[in-house]
């Protein structure tokens, strides 16, 4: 065992004393060590019960006959940090998550892993861990929040969001909006849509590092103790059996996930991460491959923000194994997965409870999946679109630019009323390096469907959009502003073309212009000079490769 380096010989006489500190026996000492990495924090709400999650892997660990070790790591609430500095700190937070995961595991010799997840950065970070450790692991999730409730009507964080941009249009009182906000979010679990975070829950499920059922199982449900525990007995059994991540995450089970992301329409940051995740195992993925997989899968489940339904309907319909079992004709089959069985194994006499959450591919929304990479003189490299959450009235659309150099400039100008019906929103600088840390933007996204233009205006950046942001926005543009994409050449009132069902982003510039343009630039100067995002900007790649850091 990894874990006899700090245990066995005479020499670690002095270590077994320490263990023994601890509370630990000397039959303990003869046990596997089991490192369960827990992301609880207090500010979290998707996290603020993931002490009792662990608790319930550690008596399945213990049950199985290893010895757990409990330790944390960092976890960043999106919500409370959107729409100011703090948001710069999200996307970094991924790779400092890798970073202190492989620190522990490393200097404690861990014989295996059982990681905690729940929000947005957390999952992709510590997925990212496991790759880069292979050691044995397995995920199990704090589950779903459930949505919130207003006069028998179901709403979730999103709504609130939506509320300001009502709120600031004279569309409700600001009695309303209090009501909105005090009823939108009603316990712990992760906010209640196929946002960024219940989307990457799933898809660890699809990857084969979660149980059945850790994508969708609402936080507050008692199967979601019972799924810990039983996460904490399977690990003894991947560890016996020699199951690494690198066995379970490989080319194929990359691209069922982004096939089973297709059919849930689930967050463009998907992307960003999978790529990630992908780079991290050493797997080449190629974006175009993406919009090829999105092509040959029908678009399934039209959960929040793109439908009405939330995912404790989707629990309810069956879950993930349900959604698999409707496109399985298109999924690698075999792949591994942490249960000892394989993909198609697992989803063997599943049934699909409610044939509306989850449609079948003859009764799809739309015979294509939900997220599109879309390539041009714009976006070189890529861009990303929920096309599942846009209007049909503006998957293709031609308008002016407006130009923002910064998501605060471009709020301000939403909520002056300055933005027209036709306008493309233009927010850049707010890229990987830019930003930095390519912050999500659900308050322009929000204030835009609340006063009532999203089947008007547009939003382009080299930033990111929230899982919970509807309507045309076009995230990721590649390369960013700060590496003189094309993106930095744009001025106001130039006109840009948005084709989404043709993967087509273009400004109607020549290439001689934009190249014109770009060359008299000034040399872009970092927004910040010292601390860890200093060091990030130095370090982070393009969004195109999951803005992951330089090898």
């Amino acid at each position: 065992m990894k874990s006899d380096v700090v245990k066995k010989g005479v020499e670690r006489a002095p270590h077994r004393s320490l263990l023994y500190a601890l509370g630990c026996t000397k039959e303990d000492i003869g046990k596997p060590f089991i490192g369960v990495v827990n992301s609880y924090t207090d500010i979290v709400p998707g996290h603020a019960h993931l002490r009792q999650i662990a608790e319930a892997v550690k008596e399945g660990v213990r049950a199985a006959g290893g010895v757990p070790f409990e330790f944390n790591t960092i976890a960043i609430c999106d919500g409370i940090a959107m729409n100011h500095a703090g948001m710069k700190y999200s996307l970094p937070s991924r790779e400092l998550i890798a970073d202190s995961v492989e620190v522990m595991a490393e200097a404690q010799a861990f014989d295996a892993l059982v990681f905690i997840p729940n929000c947005d950065k957390i999952i992709p970070g510590m997925l990212m861990a496991a790759l880069r450790l292979n050691v044995p692991a397995i995920f199990v999730s704090g589950g779903p929040m459930l949505a919130g409730n207003l006069d028998g009507k179901k709403i979730d964080l999103n709504t609130v969001f939506e509320g300001v941009g009502a709120y600031t249009a004279g569309k409700i009182t600001e009695a309303e909006l209090t009501r909105i906000e005090q009823q939108a979010c009603p316990g712990c679990g992760s906010c209640a849509g196929m946002f960024t975070a219940n989307t990457m829950n799933c898809l660890t499920e699809v990857m084969g590092m979660g149980l059945p059922g850790n994508g969708t199982i609402p936080a507050v449900d008692t199967r979601r103790r019972a799924l810990a525990k039983k996460a904490g007995e399977q690990i003894l059994k991947l560890l016996k059996d020699d199951v690494r991540p690198r066995s379970i995450i490989t080319a194929d089970a990359i691209f069922n996930a982004f096939t089973v992301d297709m059919a849930l329409g689930g967050s463009s940051n998907s992307v960003l991460h999978l790529m990630a995740i992908a780079n991290e195992a050493d797997i080449p993925f190629n974006l175009k491959t993406v919009n090829e997989i999105g092509q040959r899968t029908p678009y399934l489940t039209k959960l929040r923000p793109s439908g009405p339904y939330h995912i404790e309907e989707l629990d309810k319909a069956g879950g993930i194994p349900a959604v698999m079992n409707e496109v399985k004709s298109l999924l690698k089959l075999k792949c591994k997965t942490v249960t000892g069985k394989t993909i198609g194994e697992n989803i063997v006499g599943v049934k699909n409870l409610n044939p509306e959450v989850i449609r079948t591919m003859k009764t799809a929304h739309s015979p294509t999946g939900g997220l599109v990479l879309l390539f041009g003189n714009l976006a070189p490299e890529g861009a990303a679109v929920k096309k599942a959450a846009v209007a049909e009235e503006m998957m293709v659309h031609k308008g002016p630019a407006r130009v923002f150099d910064s998501e605060e400039a471009a709020t301000k100008a939403i909520m002056g009323k300055k933005i027209k019906p036709g306008d493309v929103l233009v927010i850049r600088y707010e890229g990987p390096k830019g930003g930095p840390g390519m912050r999500e933007m659900l308050t322009p996204t929000s204030l835009i469907t609340g006063i009532g233009l999203e089947k008007d205006v547009a939003l382009i950046t080299d930033g990111r959009f929230s899982g919970a942001t509807r309507g045309a926005s076009i995230g990721h543009v590649s390369p960013e502003a700060a590496e003189r994409g094309p993106i930095a050449a744009v001025k106001e009132g130039d006109m840009i073309s948005i084709d989404i069902p043709g993967h087509k982003l273009n400004v109607e510039l020549s290439d001689k212009e934009i190249s014109d343009r770009l060359a008299k630039l000034p040399a872009f100067q970092p927004r910040i000079k010292t601390g860890y995002l200093a060091r990030y900007i130095e370090k982070v790649t393009s969004a195109s490769t999951g803005a992951v850091f330089k090898k």
